[in-house]
C-alpha cells in the first residue's frame, strides 16, 4: 500500500477556496462487491487529493475512483479478520494531521469546508487505512523478515563511509525525586530546583557538589549506551545535549528525570548501519507484501460499472 504523506496545505485552502460546496450527481458510478460508489464520493475524494498533491481533475478523478474502490475492499478484508476502527482512533488521527498544519481540528475542518471538501471525506480515508494497516499487521507480523546475506549485500554496496561509524554515549540518569502525592505547589518547587541543577551542572565528575545541595536526588548510572540503541525521543534529546550537561527535565512517575551526558565518542562499527538497513529491507518487505495483499483482493472481488 503506497503511502501517503499528507503536506502543509493551508496555503492551498486560500488558493484553493473557490470550489464551492455543490454535491455532484450522486448516481452510483461502480459496485465493490455489492457495495455501491457513488459520483458525489468519488468528486468528493478527487477534491481531498487535488487540495493535497494539486493534480489535475482528471488525474484526481482517476485516483480517486481507485482510492475508493481499494478502500472498501481495505474495509471489507478488515471486517472478515475482525478488525475494528474506533471513531476515537479516527478522530485522534485527523487531530494528528491537524497538528502537523499548525491547526485545530476545528480549523482544519473549516478549511475544508472552505475548500468544498466534507470533513467525513477525509475521515473515511483515515479509517480506511488504519483499518488496512492493523489487518496487514494481523496477516504478515511474523511473515516480514530480512535475510543475513542480504543486510550483508547492503552492507557491501554502501559508499557512504559514515554509516560505519557508530556514536557511544555513557549516561546517567539523575531523579529529582517527588511523592506522588505532593501538592501542586511543591512539584513546582521540585521543578524549578531541577531547572538549576541542570544549570549549574557542567561536568559528571564535579556534579556531587550540586547534587548535595539538594534534598532526594537520586542518581542512577546507564553506562555505555549506542546510539542506535537509545528510544527516538531519548536520543534526539541526548543528540543535542552538550557534553557534561543534563536533558531537559522530564516528568516520571517517581519525579523529574534528567540524563547526563558523561562521554560521547564515535567508534569504528557497523552496528548503526545494520540497523538502518535491516529497518529498510523490513520496510521495503513489508510494503511488497502489503501490495501483494491488496492485489489479491482486487483479484477475488465484484467490481462492476454499471
Amino acid at each position: 500500500m503506497r503511502k501517503r504523506v499528507l503536506p502543509i496545505f493551508l496555503t492551498l485552502l486560500v488558493v484553493m477556496g473557490g470550489f464551492g460546496l455543490t454535491p455532484a450527481s450522486a448516481g452510483i458510478k461502480v459496485v465493490v462487491n455489492e457495495k455501491p460508489i457513488t459520483t458525489y464520493d468519488i468528486n468528493q475524494r478527487a477534491k481531498l487529493i487535488r487540495l493535497i498533491q494539486r493534480s489535475s481533475v482528471a488525474a484526481s478523478r482517476r485516483e480517486a475512483e481507485k482510492e475508493l474502490i481499494d478502500d472498501q475492499l481495505r474495509l471489507e478484508e478488515a471486517s472478515r479478520i475482525g478488525v475494528k476502527i474506533s471513531e476515537a482512533e479516527v478522530n485522534n488521527a485527523y487531530a494528528n494531521i491537524a497538528r502537523n498544519v499548525k491547526l485545530t481540528p476545528a480549523k482544519l475542518t473549516a478549511g475544508l469546508r472552505q475548500s468544498g471538501v466534507n470533513p467525513q471525506t477525509l475521515k473515511d480515508r483515515l479509517k480506511a487505512q488504519l483499518a488496512f494497516q492493523q489487518s496487514v499487521r494481523r496477516r504478515f507480523n511474523s511473515q516480514v523478515d530480512v535475510d543475513e546475506s542480504d543486510i550483508i549485500n547492503a552492507l557491501r554496496k554502501s559508499d557512504d563511509e559514515n554509516k560505519n561509524i557508530s556514536v557511544e554515549y555513557n549516561l546517567q540518569r539523575v531523579i529529582v525525586v517527588v511523592p506522588k502525592k505532593s501538592s501542586k505547589g511543591f512539584r513546582n518547587k521540585r521543578l524549578a530546583e531541577s531547572n538549576r541543577i541542570r544549570k549549574a551542572v557542567s561536568s559528571c565528575d564535579s556534579s556531587g557538589a550540586v547534587f548535595g545541595k539538594y534534598s532526594e536526588v537520586v542518581v542512577q548510572p546507564i553506562g555505555r549506551r549506542l546510539e542506535t540503541e537509545l528510544p527516538e525521543p531519548m536520543r534526539k534529546e541526548i543528540n543535542k545535549t552538550t557534553l557534561g550537561k543534563l536533558t531537559s527535565p522530564r516528568k516520571t512517575e517517581v519525579g523529574f528525570e534528567m540524563i547526563a551526558v558523561c562521554g560521547k565518542r564515535e567508534i569504528a562499527s557497523d552496528i548503526a548501519a545494520r540497523t538502518e538497513l535491516e529497518n529498510e529491507l523490513r520496510a521495503k518487505e513489508g510494503e511488497a507484501l502489503t501490495r501483494r495483499y491488496l492485489m489479491d483482493l482486487r483479484r477475488r472481488a465484484s467490481i462492476v460499472y454499471p
